[in-house]
């Protein structure tokens, strides 16, 4: 411990400014590499969930960016005319979500209430902790079969019933818990993949043809926004639109989720470039700085070094020095990006932020760890190639000229 001590602080500490700037810039290698990893992994989970949705014949409705809604012209008499050529022309998914309600629970959490259509509970394929999966046959003045988040489940477990006094019909409704999704169950957006709403603190509720003919505006209107419609033409897809814009006075984009994909990738690759730059940029100044550091220090303590060397120093250990050096520096990077990332997630349980809020080891999910494991093995690859480097140009430092000294 006394011959690290006086290494790390004679070569890497040597010049204080040097060796806490290293710090600072391995640091931000770091977090740039978990960021970049982490928004890696959650987009590769945006893909595999939308891969249904990425056929022949499935598109994908969007409001254009340059139409403008005017309530005063939007009534239930339009939105209801659209819904009835859809029922009558298309097979759809559609799924709405973002309504809160005001439902008690242990965790005093907001809760979302996310309106489905079989088909779109057919597309995304929920997994279940415990129950069985929603059914669709139901009459809206009975009690109607809904999915609950794991967070929900600890005070509406399975075979419960929730009241809802304000809902999308416009009345009062009891929902009967039929299932509980999987812990961290989440929905990933059409045209940004690694964003996620997470159910943890959710309600699925199934809607029907009977639901929809007799819900309010909003939800009709919420429910276009992001209807899939499956198995179809161009040429009938635009009719739709024309349709919707004759009815709603909106005009309606649709894509294909490939070239939702492409949108995506277009905008979310360069910046993936610019951070893989960055990361290189601070891995090699990194490097130069810690050789050149090193350098300057052994030249300024060639008597000390060479001293050591003569009473049994071996390069051999030297390494384990300079290994264990950058293993406690890495060690304290991690653990600071493994507490700024568990204090984001904790936040979202403070700030009651209802489809942020996930479980995990210490507050932290999959991607998190993932990312972790990925920053681990580029500071293991940056310490291989300092230690080994400097090495390589300590061993060409004459030691002849500290015996003579």
């Amino acid at each position: 411990m006394k011959i690290f001590k006086f290494f790390i602080s004679k070569i890497f500490l040597r010049k204080v400014i040097l060796g806490i700037g290293m710090i600072i810039l391995l640091c931000m290698a770091n977090y740039i590499t978990f960021t970049a990893a982490r928004s890696v992994f959650s987009t590769f989970q945006g893909y595999k969930e939308t891969k249904n949705m990425n056929k022949e014949g499935t598109y994908i409705a969007n409001l254009d960016p340059y139409s403008n809604i005017d309530m005063n012209v939007i009534n239930e008499e339009g939105t209801q005319a659209v819904y009835d050529y859809l029922n009558n022309n298309f097979n759809y998914a559609l799924y709405t979500d973002g309504f809160i309600v005001p439902v008690p629970n242990t965790d005093d959490m907001k809760i979302s209430l996310g309106y489905i259509n079989e088909e779109y509970y057919k597309l995304k394929h929920f997994d279940l902790a415990e129950g069985t999966n929603l059914v669709f046959d139901y009459k809206i003045d009975e009690e109607i079969p809904v999915l609950v988040g794991k967070g929900l489940s600890k005070t509406y477990p399975v075979g419960s019933t929730i009241k809802i006094e304000k809902s999308a019909i416009g009345r009062p409704i009891t929902l009967k818990v039929q299932g509980v999704l999987k812990q961290n169950s989440y929905n990933s957006i059409f045209y940004a993949l690694n964003s996620k709403t997470y159910y943890n603190f959710s309600i699925l509720f199934p809607v029907n043809k009977e639901f929809i003919n007799n819900a309010n505006l909003d939800f009709q209107l919420n429910g276009l926004m992001d209807v899939v419609i499956l198995k179809t033409t161009k040429e009938k897809i635009a009719d739709l639109g024309g349709v919707i814009k004759d009815n709603v006075g909106l005009k309606f984009n649709f894509f294909s989720q490939k070239e939702n994909n492409e949108y995506f990738n277009e905008y979310f690759l360069n910046p993936l470039k610019i951070i893989a730059v960055s990361t290189i940029i601070f891995v090699i100044i990194i490097t130069c700085l810690s050789i050149w550091n090193a350098l300057v220090s052994i030249r300024l303590m060639l008597k000390d070094f060479t001293i050591n060397l003569l009473v049994g120093l071996s390069y051999s250990k030297l390494r384990k020095i300079f290994y264990s050096y950058f293993g406690i520096i890495s060690f304290i990077n991690l653990t600071f990006i493994f507490i700024i990332t568990a204090f984001n997630r904790y936040g979202c349980w403070l700030r009651k932020e209802t489809t942020s809020v996930t479980y995990g080891l210490f507050g932290l999910i999959g991607m998190d760890w993932f990312a972790l494991l990925v920053v681990l093995l580029l500071d293991i690859i940056i310490g291989v190639i300092i230690v080994e480097n400097m090495l390589r140009k300590i061993r060409k430092v004459p030691i002849s000229v500290g015996v003579l000294q």
